[in-house]
């Protein structure tokens, strides 16, 4: 007698130890490292914090070393939300059949790069990229990150586009510095004479009073493209419960805290879809980085 209520005291608490850890799985997500990692932590572990309190799961930022690390993350279902930029997200959601992009910042809609160079360089700004092949040829040249829709695949569409040419043909050096803040200290020191970021980390960086512009100025604009965004995993439903995609998306939609708003920065985020980024999915094929 004793020995079977043991036996089934044993049972139960095995059965509610079972069910206290599958309602306590957490909720894992990552972003593309665009900017020196301290700050990319302290911005995340802040959204963490934010959607923990607003799903009321255990949630949790990893970062990770690379773009393609971020789509190797969210392709094996280690995170199940990133915030990725218009190329990797459109790579992620390739991979993962149903992911969604759900949201993107209100600047998102209209992003763009700064092309910046040296000022030694004597380059002066302009408003057509043509008219500065004479002064851009055969110039050393950084991107960002090879995965970056702002730092890589924009700009290099725009080079080939206006001189005909790969960006490896038409200046005398490329780079890939990794990230858009390391893109404009490499260029800011004279390492490379001109390179290509997102504009806003230039805008960030010269706000506060990080840019000496005596050493480095924007040269040239692109036009405006769609950019970065939150994707997630199409299979959350089943593994977190009906509804919490949704729950997710309306979280992000709903975030109104400035200080984290601030360090994005972004001013708000805004409802996305994946059709929203066709126009950089075509880009990056024409291009030869998507089959």
């Amino acid at each position: 007698m004793a020995l079977n209520l043991i036996r089934k005291l044993m049972v139960s608490s095995l059965f509610c130890f079972g069910a206290a850890s599958a309602s306590a799985e957490t909720f894992v997500f990552t972003a593309i490292p665009d900017e020196d990692e301290t700050k990319l932590v302290e911005r995340f572990r802040g959204v963490a914090d934010y959607l923990s309190s607003e799903l009321n799961v255990d949630v949790r930022y990893i970062p990770v070393k690379s773009y393609a690390a971020a789509v190797s993350a969210f392709r094996n279902n280690q995170v199940q939300l990133a915030w990725f930029g218009g190329l990797s997200g459109v790579q992620a959601r390739r991979l993962v059949p149903g992911s969604e992009a759900i949201a993107q910042g209100v600047e998102d809609q209209a992003f763009e790069t700064y092309f910046i160079a040296n000022t030694s360089t004597g380059i002066e700004p302009a408003d057509e990229l043509a008219s500065l092949e004479e002064s851009l040829q055969g110039k050393t040249f950084t991107f960002g990150s090879k995965g970056s829709t702002s730092g890589r695949l924009m700009p290099e569409f725009y080079i080939r586009e206006t001189f005909g040419e790969q960006p490896d043909e038409f200046f005398s050096r490329v780079g890939f510095s990794g990230n858009h803040t390391r893109t404009l200290r490499l260029v800011e020191a004279g390492t490379y004479e001109v390179g290509a970021l997102n504009f806003q980390v230039w805008e960030k960086e010269l706000a506060d009073g990080n840019i000496d512009t005596d050493a480095v100025q924007v040269i040239w604009k692109t036009p405006a493209y769609p950019d970065y965004q939150w994707t997630i995993r199409g299979d959350v439903n089943e593994r977190f419960g009906e509804g919490f995609k949704q729950r997710v998306t309306e979280a992000l939609l709903n975030l109104d805290d400035q200080a984290l708003l601030e360090s994005f920065p972004r001013s708000g985020f805004i409802p996305a879809s994946n059709d929203d980024y066709e126009p950089i999915s075509k880009t990056a094929e024409e291009i030869g980085i998507l089959d």
